[in-house]
């Protein structure tokens, strides 16, 4: 008599999707909540906002009331109303900026990664002297001879931080240039703009999209800063940064001028962060079992 055994055959594994990954962890989630909070206040702030962000509705430095839920700042505009409409401009520079730095960026840093040589060495070589000048010093300066209007500080910003997307990007495809699938390409006769494009740059997405988060947390705090410095947005027009220099004359009596907009502009720039970890964490190619894939050519290097 024979005994018959059968193995059974395990079930296959379903990945989940990317953005089921990203939003497994709590802390991504809420920052995901946080920023999706910001982008709706931003937007919608025309309608948002109980009065008009410019409009002298009362006396000066009026407490809250059932009027103005925040009081009235010290030309007696709706406090609440500019607050809401704060990161209008923040939001708006940072993420131009930084698309644009993130699309020219992208483009220099394959051409000198995959080139290499003279192209190569010119390209680093302005990028290496423009990243030995602080971040904050060089947007000043380029604040200051650009204009304060927000096409001219969205053009700082996409200047500031094209030299990192530069160097980022060129390092990553130059570890990506020596690998089996792009000789492969060059052996089928696949042209110099066919590689970059067909080859490369898909695998740089999931690097480029924690580019942009970081950046654009990192450009939301810079705009503010100008902005409180003097260098930013002007009046009329609402701006955390701008906020909280204003608040700084009346810090020890109305101390609640410069406690919002800084919970404000604390909030988005964690919300950020939070949802940018959790967008490269997802980015991480994972096994049927779990475990993070090393041999990917997108994550080697």
């Amino acid at each position: 008599m024979t005994d018959v055994t059968s193995e059974d055959k395990p079930l296959p594994v379903r990945e989940p999707g990317f953005v089921r990954r990203t939003l497994a962890r709590p802390a991504t989630r809420f920052g995901a909540v946080l920023v999706l909070i910001h982008l709706v206040l931003a937007l919608f702030s025309p309608w948002l906002a109980p009065h008009s962000v410019s409009a002298l509705l009362g006396a000066p430095l009026q407490p809250p009331s059932s009027q103005f839920w925040l009081g009235t700042d010290q030309l007696g505009r709706d406090y609440l109303s500019r607050l809401i409409s704060g990161g209008q401009v923040a939001l708006l520079v940072s993420f131009g900026g930084v698309s644009v730095s993130l699309v020219a960026g992208t483009l220099l840093g394959l051409i000198a990664g995959y080139r290499g040589g003279l192209v190569d060495e010119t390209i680093m070589r302005v990028v290496d002297t423009m990243m030995s000048i602080p971040e904050l010093i060089l947007i000043a300066v380029l604040a200051l001879s650009f204009g304060k209007d927000l096409l001219a500080l969205t053009a700082v910003v996409a200047v500031v931080y094209l030299p990192g997307v530069v160097r980022v990007v060129r390092a990553k495809t130059v570890t990506l240039a020596a690998l089996d699938f792009v000789r492969a390409a060059e052996l089928r006769g696949e042209s110099f703009w066919a590689v970059l494009i067909r080859e490369l740059l898909p695998t740089l997405v999931p690097l480029l999209g924690v580019e942009l988060g970081v950046r654009i947390s990192s450009a939301v705090l810079k705009i503010s800063a100008l902005s409180f410095l003097g260098l930013g947005i002007s009046q009329p027009t609402p701006d955390w940064g701008l906020m909280v220099q204003e608040a700084m004359g009346v810090i020890y009596t109305d101390p609640w001028f410069l406690l919002f907009p800084a919970l404000m502009l604390s909030s988005l720039i964690i919300g950020i962060n939070f949802l940018v970890d959790g967008i490269s964490r997802a980015a991480e190619p994972v096994d049927g079992g779990g475990s993070i894939v090393g041999n990917s050519p997108a994550y080697r290097g």
